[in-house]
């Protein structure tokens, strides 16, 4: 009878099984966006596999596994004792992750003591921390789409500061151990004490979203809110229908920040009256996240996800849907990579990265996973999307964009509405199906679109210079909102 239990491999966090008699063929565990392979041992009369609860993606370090389920896959060759193990094992906190075993599922979850992860022991950790004891530290706290990634905005913020001002301590708020944060930065997962502590003691915050859970700015405290895009769809207090609920909650958000960044003016424009953010600075700089765009050419991310020199790549990134979780189904990558002779990357919305798993297939690579959007952006030949404002920054490249919108009447009418005409403004092809997208791809000559880009990228693009985040740093520290040494 196979049996399994938790380890500490070294420092390692992992799951054994072990059974008698031949070892299996193959071990893994699968989840939605990783999967570990087993370490086999044994010469015939026992046997363990050995799984590390760690991965690494794309060429980055071993890091925890992210937050989900695995189901557990046995290969048995020739061994006869490789039944799932029908032992519940409670959960057990081991290095970087808590994890539990069902028997049938392993579930992992971030590594915050059991004793907070509670409703009673969140709230005592919020009247602890939220309304903030002690001096404040010279430090930034950092978070990017609610902690599921590193990235955006809020990343090139972190590097150039840490470029000009070394002496800043710089905390990164994650969901869990997965997330690979900057070098020299310190992770705090959220929920745990050193989160609400790093948020409450911080004298900067750096987000590009909503604030979450209580918080109430401490006297000396700031926050900048970068945004995490130049809206094409209705935000906030412009959706569609009244909700008073809603209006209070914008609202109260917007008062939280002290500063909204802006890519462009239009955008300076549209924030400011979507969460009523008025009297109150907005930095138009160009987007801090868009300078690689200016330099990078992507080869180091073609390398890492494996793209060999020479091959086309098309990036296919749809926004979210307020009415599903998971990525749309408008597209089925492998025939898109087979029909038009290219790797097809597949980046699902941060908004999809959990409840979703990863798309396969030949010439396939799901990259909702992957840190950064913008080097994405820089190895991709072409981006595919729809309502996504990561149009505003492939421009940047000016290279060939596609839309592909077969729910546009939904989207535009019930779901969320535009602030402008999409099919009259973009500058590329407008498609409603796989096949006129492929036949746009394989033989619609960008060129004709040339004078409509030239126009958009005067609206939207005039800032994105290679030098924002240099700019948006330098007034920080010029305003005193951070020491430099």
């Amino acid at each position: 009878m196979t049996e399994a239990r938790f380890i500490e491999d070294g420092e390692v966090a992992a799951f054994e099984l072990s059974g008698t008699g031949p070892r299996p063929a193959a071990v893994e565990l699968v989840g939605r966006r990783a999967r570990v392979t087993a370490r086999l041992h044994g010469r015939g009369r026992t046997w363990r596999a050995v799984l590390p609860l760690r991965a690494s993606r794309w060429g980055g370090p071993d890091l925890p596994l992210p937050t989900g389920e695995y189901r557990l896959w046995i290969d048995a060759g020739e061994a006869d004792d490789t039944g799932l193990p029908g032992t519940t094992i409670g959960t057990t906190q081991l290095p970087g992750v808590r994890a539990s075993w069902d028997g049938a599922r392993l579930h992992v979850g971030p590594p915050v003591d059991p004793a907070y992860d509670s409703g009673e022991g969140q709230a005592a950790l919020e009247r602890r921390y939220a309304t903030g004891r002690g001096p404040l530290e010279n430090a930034v706290f950092f978070e990017s789409f609610y902690g599921r990634n590193a990235s955006c905005n809020p990343l090139a913020i972190d590097r150039e500061l840490a470029r000009v001002a070394p002496a800043v301590t710089r905390y990164w708020s994650v969901v869990d151990l997965s997330v690979e944060v900057p070098a020299g930065a310190i992770a705090v997962v959220e929920g745990s004490p050193e989160w609400w502590r790093a948020r409450g003691s911080s004298r900067l915050l750096v987000v590009n979203d909503w604030l979450r859970r209580r918080f109430a700015r401490r006297p000396g405290q700031r926050v900048l809110q970068t945004w995490h895009g130049t809206p094409l769809k209705r935000l906030a207090l412009h959706r569609p229908g009244f909700d008073p609920r809603r209006a209070v909650a914008v609202v109260r958000e917007a008062r939280r920040w002290n500063v909204l960044l802006a890519q462009n003016p239009y955008a300076a424009r549209i924030l400011t009256k979507a969460y009523a953010f008025l009297r109150r600075p907005v930095w138009v700089e160009g987007y801090p996240r868009n300078d690689v765009l200016r330099t990078d050419d992507g080869r180091a991310t073609r390398a890492a996800l494996g793209i060999a020199d020479g091959e086309r790549v098309v990036l296919y990134a749809p926004t979210w849907r307020d009415d599903r979780e998971r990525i749309v189904d408008f597209v089925d990558p492998a025939a898109l990579a087979r029909d038009v002779d290219a790797v097809v990357l597949v980046r699902g919305h941060s908004r999809t990265l959990l409840p979703g798993e990863d798309a396969r297939g030949p010439r396939v690579v799901d990259v909702t996973g992957f840190p950064d959007t913008a080097r994405l952006l820089a190895a991709a030949d072409a981006l595919v999307t729809d309502y996504s404002s990561v149009m505003f920054d492939f421009s940047v490249t000016g290279k060939p964009m596609y839309f592909l919108v077969p729910d546009l009447e939904h989207y535009r009418g019930e779901l969320r509405g535009f602030y402008f005409d999409l099919v009259d403004a973009v500058p590329g092809p407008v498609v409603r199906t796989q096949d006129e997208l492929t036949r746009a791809l394989t033989e619609v000559d960008p060129a004709i679109f040339a004078e409509r880009y030239e126009r958009w990228r005067s609206v939207f693009n005039a800032r994105d210079d290679g030098r924002a985040a240099e700019r948006v740093v330098a007034r920080i520290l010029d305003q005193g909102f951070l020491d430099r040494d």
